[in-house]
């Protein structure tokens, strides 16, 4: 029998190898991580399955985020993303993305930290598409920690207000503006699950954020509203040289999944289009493994 040519080996779809020795400051930026991350920009094809939503994506300027707001956006979605000032390049060139695919697209600069800035980000969305449907809360802030003993508090203080008081202000300000049909998205990871030493503090933040989807799953359910979170495995994108790793770290990320190689944030954009959709209207409460087969 002949094959598919359209199958193609999982393993062999993007690099195989680890990855070279480099570092950046936080939060990392596109254009100074190399390879270049594949945010789906030559490769997403969209089929019109969020045709006239309105989505607000948090740390939408690269990596995770970019490739959603590619992917909503071929899929009929307008688009505002959230980024720190320091991104503004990354963002733009999102926007561009977004606003080729044919969708109106906007950033926004700010510091999710912030409580006047998470909680400003619900209203300008909707100042600036007339409404909100989708909300993915992405943003996230990790690095390599010595030892526990040796976490600086303002480093705890900036891994938890970024990852969950961002979260949660934003969240927050959305709920009452969120009518049937819509969906807020989390972005966990497999962290929550199988907690790495040197990522104590952002593990944390990451189990909790699957409590918050969970509890927050069930409140809004009555109300119509679906909450789930995609949980990400090891995936190339930014963040990745700016947490800090050593070469060797670098040279063998993602070599340990089943599939044998790190994701790319492409790979990801499928699992948000699919929770955002109506293909997944009975689907709340839950948490999508998008890890390279390993176990949640």
């Amino acid at each position: 029998m002949a094959s598919d040519p359209s199958i193609e080996n999982p393993r062999g779809k993007h690099r195989e190898d680890g990855f070279p020795a480099q570092s950046q400051t936080q939060p990392g930026l596109s254009d100074e991580t190399t390879p270049h991350p594949d945010h789906g920009e030559d490769s997403y094809r969209g089929s019109g399955r969020l045709q006239g939503r309105r989505a607000l994506v948090t740390g939408g300027d690269s990596g995770i985020g970019r490739a959603v707001a590619i992917a909503f956006a071929r899929e009929g979605a307008d688009v505002v993303i959230a980024h720190m000032p320091e991104e503004q390049a990354d963002a733009d060139e999102t926007v561009r993305l977004v606003a080729d695919a044919g969708r109106i697209g906007k950033s926004l600069a700010g510091d999710v930290r912030q409580e006047d800035f998470a909680t400003s980000l619900v209203d300008d969305t909707i100042t600036a598409l007339g409404g909100v449907d989708i909300v993915v809360l992405n943003a996230a802030y990790q690095k390599d920690r010595d030892s526990f003993a040796t976490i600086p508090t303002d480093e705890i203080e900036r891994v938890f207000r970024t990852n969950l008081y961002g979260l949660l202000f934003t969240a927050r300000a959305a709920v009452p503006h969120l009518r049937p049909g819509a969906s807020i998205i989390v972005t966990s990871s497999i962290q929550a699950f199988a907690p790495s030493p040197s990522l104590i503090d952002y593990a944390m933040t990451k189990a909790a954020q699957v409590a918050f989807v969970k509890a927050l799953a069930e409140e809004l359910g009555p109300k119509g509203v679906r909450v789930n979170a995609v949980a990400p495995g090891p995936i190339w994108t930014p963040l990745i040289p700016a947490t800090g790793w050593d070469a060797e770290r670098l040279a063998t990320f993602g070599q340990d999944t089943p599939l044998g190689r790190a994701g790319q944030p492409a790979e990801l954009a499928g699992a948000y289009v699919y929770l955002a959709s109506e293909d997944a209207s009975y689907v709340s409460g839950a948490v999508l493994p998008v890890t390279g087969g390993k176990p949640l």
